[in-house]
């Protein structure tokens, strides 16, 4: 049985109760998008964003004399747009987030009415910043990127080394073909992959985010013919090196998972390879160029919703506003960093990462 929120506690030490809110199934259940019977906690992943969301909230409560059972409307909407200097601190996706955690705290607080809810509707957004259209490959630069993917040397291939590159080349080949997350791709599992080819020579990849980091609700997605042999080859030799567990790109020979920071680095270094602008290049990138062909192609937008294993189809609707790089640099403005972020708008109770 929950326990009841105490509003003195969350006045006193608002940090630290939301820290101990945090990780119980009854934040889980704050969640408009939470189905399960029995919510489970979050990931402590998860739980460490949302700590530091709301730890600067509270600090900034702090600064202001404000406590958790006074704070209104107005003095949200000041703080997720004006910093300490009296400039605008947050972009409005940022700014959005903010104000949806904290509308979860004051539902469980039972703060009526709920004065998040109320800053999320009174929002003006021409007094927010905006942000900047996501930007994708174009067709030639996706061609590009495919060709300037890490290859292993002749000699290398002769003698069985260089099978990092090998397995860089397949997992990128994998995110940029089937739009997997950064998370998922670390985390695809051998079985995941599947053994028959449809009439199009096509494979699923069939995605359970409780095997790996909770980044998405378990779907499946195609891996074209494009992309087939490159993964089949990889996995052939995988096996034939012995890589012990189930991942299909471990990060060694002991088979172990590899680090986010790694596959932004070999992404990156892909794109300079290509000649296409490196700044603010990663695995969103391809994730977008992925969503925004399958649009161009006819997908529908309900079966785009499934292949990304988004929560609500709503959340493919940015995609439809996507710009390829070539056009955002037309005018200077790509910049994958403040791009809208369709992600975001998964289910928190599956984590935020």
């Amino acid at each position: 049985m929950n326990t009841p929120p105490s509003p003195a506690a969350w006045d006193a030490r608002p940090a630290e109760a939301f820290a101990d809110f945090v990780v119980t199934p009854a934040f889980v259940e704050t969640s408009s998008r939470q189905r399960d019977t029995v919510p489970l906690p979050i990931s402590p992943e998860s739980a460490a964003v949302y700590r530091f969301m709301f730890g600067k909230f509270a600090a900034w409560m702090l600064e202001r004399g404000l406590r958790m059972s006074t704070v209104d409307s107005g003095d949200l909407r000041d703080f997720v747009l004006l910093s300490n200097r009296g400039k605008r601190d947050l972009n409005s996706k940022i700014a959005y987030r903010y104000l949806r955690l904290l509308e979860r705290v004051f539902d469980y607080l039972q703060r009526t009415p709920n004065p998040a809810r109320q800053a999320i509707v009174a929002s003006d957004r021409d007094l927010t910043p905006q942000d900047a259209p996501m930007t994708a490959l174009d067709a030639d630069q996706l061609q590009r990127f495919l060709a300037a993917l890490p290859a292993a040397r002749e000699q290398e291939q002769r003698s069985g080394a260089g099978w990092k590159r090998r397995r860089d080349r397949a997992m990128q080949v994998v995110m940029a073909l089937s739009g997997l997350r950064v998370a998922e791709a670390i985390g695809l599992l051998v079985d995941e992959v599947g053994r028959q080819a449809d009439v199009d020579g096509g494979i699923a990849l069939s995605i359970t985010p409780e095997a790996k980091h909770p980044t998405s609700y378990e779907h499946s997605v195609l891996l074209p013919r494009a992309g087939v042999a490159e993964l089949s080859g990889w996995l052939k030799e995988r096996e034939a090196l012995g890589i012990p567990g189930s991942l299909a790109f471990p990060a060694n020979m002991a088979g172990e998972p590899l680090h986010k920071a790694t596959v932004y680095r070999q992404v990156r270094a892909t794109f300079q390879r290509a000649g296409i602008p490196a700044s603010h290049a990663g695995g969103r990138t391809l994730r977008n160029t992925f969503a925004l062909h399958q649009l161009q192609q006819g997908t529908p937008q309900d079966e785009l919703t499934t292949a990304l294993g988004l929560a609500l189809e709503r959340s493919t609707e940015a995609y439809r506003h996507a710009r390829t790089r070539q056009e955002a640099a037309a005018d200077g403005s790509a910049d994958e960093a403040t791009a809208p972020d369709p992600d975001a708008e998964k289910d928190a109770g599956r984590g935020a990462g």
